[in-house]
Order: structure tokens, then sequence, then C-alpha cells
């Protein structure tokens, strides 16, 4: 793979990460059990998932970038990594402590949509995930989500005639347990009625799931508003409401991240750069960036 920002599907994600046993339903959904962390291969290099990835830490530990920052997943942990979010898994940043183990288990957008399963329940904070998108397990909880993926493993490799649907419902009951553990592990404050702060939650999920998507070519809040049927100025007041930040800000985070990894990871120029993240001009991207982090484009990468 090449050194710079990929947007993959679960297809390349499952392709490219270190052999082990792997469990998949086509190029919707995986689980791979790892135990040789030393072939780090694609690893190295940030992509931009698009699904459903959670890395599951049973033993050992690594170190994962999630939106440019750096985390240690250590024994008995989980990171959740949300359709959108820019990652960079360093699977040899703990070669010390081998033998590790962990579990990777990702879903595509596709299979999350078709699921009966309601996303506001997952994502009811998901500004946490942007903040720390580790979950720590109990000795319990770790025995419980355990089961889930041997039982998952299990229905696929039965090879009985219905066993997709039979994985559905499987996923779709683990999807309840994470949000369980999310919940346990956040201090969620809830501010007005529960009805209430949930359609806001799915609001929220909806706009940003349109950011990660068009971000490079849409970078006015009108776009959005249009999509989500409602004017610009109430959907900034509604995405202020629930996030605490405006929704030019979501954008401009988005573009920002992908600057940063394009010049921190790549050797594109300025000037690809610029061309594609769809800037007018090189001074456009400029005086952005700089507004963004106090910096230039140049003082960043010699940085």
């Amino acid at each position: 793979m090449s050194e710079t920002l990929q947007n993959i599907g679960l297809s390349q994600i499952r392709q490219f990460l270190p052999s082990g046993e792997d469990i998949h339903l086509g190029d919707d959904f995986f689980i791979i059990d790892i135990t040789d962390t030393r072939d780090t291969g694609f690893l190295k290099y940030p992509f931009r998932a698009d699904a459903f990835l959670a890395l599951f830490c049973q033993k050992g530990g690594f170190e994962v970038e999630i939106n440019l920052r750096k985390y240690q997943i250590n024994d008995n942990s989980l990171a959740i990594c949300i359709p959108g979010n820019i990652i960079k898994i360093d699977l040899s940043s703990l070669n010390s402590r081998l033998p590790g183990r962990f579990v990777a288990f990702a879903v595509s957008r596709r299979f999350i949509s078709d699921l009966r399963f309601d996303f506001s329940k997952l994502f009811e904070s998901r500004m946490r995930f942007f903040n720390d998108p580790r979950i720590k397990l109990g000795e319990r909880e770790l025995y419980f989500c355990s089961n889930y993926f041997h039982l998952i493993r299990e229905v696929i490799n039965s090879g009985v005639q219905g066993n997709d649907m039979a994985v559905e419902s499987l996923v779709v009951s683990l999807l309840h347990v994470l949000s369980g553990l999310i919940k346990k592990n956040t201090k969620l404050v809830m501010e007005g009625p529960v009805s209430s702060q949930t359609r806001l939650n799915i609001l929220f999920e909806r706009f940003m799931s349109l950011v990660s998507e068009h971000h490079v070519s849409e970078r006015g809040v009108a776009f959005y508003a249009d999509r989500l049927g409602m004017t610009p100025k109430y959907l900034s007041r509604l995405i202020k409401d629930v996030s605490g930040h405006s929704a030019p800000y979501w954008i401009d985070s988005f573009v920002i991240q992908d600057a940063k990894s394009m010049l921190k990871y790549t050797d594109d120029s300025i000037k690809e750069i610029v061309y594609k993240l769809n800037f007018v001009s090189a001074s456009v991207f400029y005086k952005f960036f700089k507004s963004q982090t106090g910096m230039t484009p140049s003082e960043y990468r010699r940085g």
C-alpha cells in the first residue's frame, strides 16, 4: 500500500491485517483472531475506515493512533473506531511483551445500515470517541465478549443454511452489549428528556456521517442542512446544543485531520495536498491550516 491516506472498506482492512484465524461473511463482516503481532505490513500507514472497527486486546498490547492521537491498548481493553476515523495501528510497538493476542472485529457501513439496531444507543456520546476510544474490561466482561466472538465463529463455520441471519442476530446482540459497556465506562450527562436527547443524538450521528463522506468537496453548512431537511441556522443550533461545538467546527475538524495526516505520513507536495483537499488555492489552504493549528503546513511537516 502506498504511503498516503486511504479511504478503505472492510474487505481491504481484512486483506492487510496480519494473518490469523479469519472468519467472515463476504465483505460485510469479519472477526480475525491474531496471535502474531510482528507482521505489521499495511498497518504502519494511516487509513480512513469506512466501517465500524473494534480492536479487542486480550493479552499483550499495541499502540493505535486515531485521528492523530496516540493510545496504548493493553490487556483486557477494547478500542472502538467509528466510520470516518483516521486510524494507524502499530502492532510492533509493544513487541517486547509478545506473545500477544487480540481480536479485530469489523462491520461494514452497509451491514450496519441493514441491522435492526438503534445506533443512537451505541453513539449516544460520539464526542467521547473523539476524546478517548478505549474501554477497559473487567474479567467477567472479557469472558463474556470472548464467548460472543467464539459463538459467532462457530455459527459461520457451521455452514448451515441461514447462518448469515443468525450472525446478524448475534451481532445485534453484541452491539447491545457494547452499548452497555460504553455507558458503564462513560458518565453521560443527559440534558432534558431522554426522547429529546435521543433525537439529537440521531441527528448528530447523521450529520457526522455526512461530513465524513463529503467534507473534502462540501465545506458549507447549507449542503448538510439540505441533506438533513432543515435550514442551516437550525442545524447549526442543534449541532451546537448536542456537541458543544458548531457545525463548521466539525467540518473543519475532518479537513484538518486529513491535512495533518497527509503532511505527516506522505511525501505529497503542498500543491498536491491543496488539490486533493479541494482548496481553491495554496494561499487559502495556508490561511486555513494556520488558523487551525497556529503554524504553517511547512512548519507542521518539519515538526
